[in-house]
C-alpha cells in the first residue's frame, strides 16, 4: 500500500512537474512569440523612427509657432496702446488747434475793429493836423506883418493886458471925473481909443492862442490815440501771426500723429493677418497629431483585436487542460483517501501520507 501510494505520489509529482514544463513551454511559446515581436519591432524600427523624427519636427514647429504667435500678440498689444496714445495726441493736437482758431478768429474781429476805429480816426487825425498846421500858419503871418519889434512888444503886451485894462479904466475914470480943457480930454479919448483898440487886438490874438492850444491839445489827444491805436494794430497783428505759426506747427504734429497712426494700424493689421496664419497652422498641426493619435489607437486597437482571439484560444486551451489535470488529480487523491479510509476502518495501522490524504481536507481540493 505504501507503494502504492508512493507511486501516486510520484505521478502527482510528475504531472505537476508536467504542469510546470507546459508551463515552460508557455513560456517558452511567449518568448517565442516576444521574440517574434521584436523581431517585427526591429523591423518596424526605422518607420517609428521617422515618426519619431516626425513627432519631435512637429513638436519644434509647434513650439515655434507658440513662441511667434505670443510674440505677435505681444506686437499687436503694444501695437494698440500705442494707436490708443495716438489717438489721445491727435485728439489733444485737435482741441489745440480749435482753442487756436478761435483765439484766431479773436483777433481777427479785434483788428478788423481796430482797423475800423483806425480809418475813422486818421480823417480825423488829418483835418485835426490841418487846422492845426492853417492856424500856426496864421499867427506866424500875424506876427510876420507886424515886424520884429512890433511883434516882440505884441508878445510882451499880450503878458500886460491886465494893466492896459486899469490904464482904460483909470482913463475914462479921469475923463469922467475930472476937469479938463479940450486938447487933454482930446489926448485922453485918444489914448482911451488906443488901448481899447490894443486889448481888442490883445483879446482877438489871446483867443486865437486858446484856441490853437486846444486844437494843439485835442491834435496830440488824437495822436496820442492814433499811436495806441497802431500799436494794438501791431500787437493784434503780431499775435495773428504767432497763432498762425502755431496752427501751422500744430497741424504738421497732427498729420506726423496720423501718418504715424496710419503706419501702426498697418504694422498691427499685419500682425492679426500673421495672427491668424499661425492659428492655421497651429489648428493643422493639432488637426494632424490628433489624426495621428487616432490612427495610433486605431492601429492598437486592431493588433488588440489581431491578438485577443489567439490569446483567448490559448487561455482557454489552457484552463481546460488545467482542468483536465485537476479533475485526474482529484480523482486519484480520491482513490488513495478511500484506500486509506478502509485501512483506517479495518484497523491496520496508518502512515503518515495516509493520515495526511484522510485529514488534509485543504489538500484535497488542490
Amino acid at each position: 500500500m505504501r507503494k502504492n501510494i508512493s507511486s501516486v505520489i510520484q505521478e502527482t509529482t510528475f504531472d505537476v512537474g508536467l504542469d510546470q514544463y507546459s508551463t515552460d513551454n508557455g513560456g517558452t511559446s511567449a518568448t517565442a512569440a516576444a521574440a517574434a515581436a521584436a523581431t517585427t519591432t526591429a523591423t518596424r524600427t526605422p518607420r517609428k523612427n521617422l515618426e519619431r523624427d516626425h513627432h519631435s519636427g512637429l513638436d519644434s514647429n509647434l513650439t515655434t509657432l507658440i513662441d511667434f504667435k505670443k510674440a505677435l500678440l505681444e506686437e499687436q498689444k503694444k501695437g494698440e496702446e500705442r494707436i490708443q496714445e495716438l489717438n489721445n495726441s491727435i485728439e489733444s493736437a485737435k482741441k489745440q488747434i480749435d482753442d487756436e482758431r478761435v483765439q484766431l478768429e479773436e483777433f481777427r474781429v479785434k483788428l478788423k475793429q481796430t482797423n475800423e476805429q483806425k480809418d475813422t480816426e486818421l480823417t480825423r487825425y488829418t483835418e485835426m493836423k490841418t487846422t492845426l498846421i492853417e492856424a500856426r500858419n496864421r499867427m506866424k503871418s500875424m506876427d510876420d506883418k507886424g515886424g520884429s519889434a512890433a511883434a516882440v512888444k505884441s508878445r510882451r503886451d499880450r503878458y500886460d493886458m491886465s494893466k492896459l485894462a486899469k490904464n482904460l479904466e483909470q482913463i475914462e475914470r479921469d475923463i469922467q471925473t475930472k476937469k479938463l480943457t479940450k486938447d487933454e480930454e482930446r489926448k485922453l479919448v485918444a489914448r482911451s481909443k488906443e488901448i481899447a483898440t490894443k486889448l481888442h487886438s490883445l483879446n482877438a490874438l489871446h483867443k486865437k492862442e486858446d484856441d490853437y492850444r486846444n486844437m494843439s491839445s485835442q491834435y496830440e489827444g488824437l495822436r496820442t490815440k492814433m499811436n495806441k491805436i497802431f500799436d494794438q494794430r501791431s500787437d493784434f497783428g503780431n499775435k495773428i501771426g504767432n497763432l498762425k505759426a502755431n496752427l501751422d506747427t500744430l497741424l504738421n504734429l497732427r498729420e506726423s500723429l496720423y501718418q504715424d497712426r496710419r503706419t501702426i494700424i498697418r504694422a498691427v493689421r499685419e500682425a492679426k493677418a500673421k495672427l491668424e496664419m499661425v492659428e492655421t497652422q497651429l489648428n493643422a498641426i493639432q488637426f494632424r497629431k490628433s489624426r495621428q493619435a487616432a490612427a495610433e489607437n486605431r492601429q492598437r486597437r486592431q493588433q488588440y483585436q489581431r491578438r485577443q482571439p489567439r490569446d483567448n484560444e490559448e487561455r482557454r486551451e489552457s484552463l481546460q487542460e488545467r482542468s483536465r489535470r485537476n479533475r485526474e488529480n482529484q480523482e486519484r487523491w480520491n482513490i488513495m483517501k478511500e484506500a486509506a479510509l478502509k485501512k483506517m476502518s479495518s484497523g491496520e495501522k496508518l502512515t503518515f501520507d495516509e493520515m495526511r490524504l484522510i485529514y488534509d481536507e485543504g489538500s484535497s481540493s488542490d
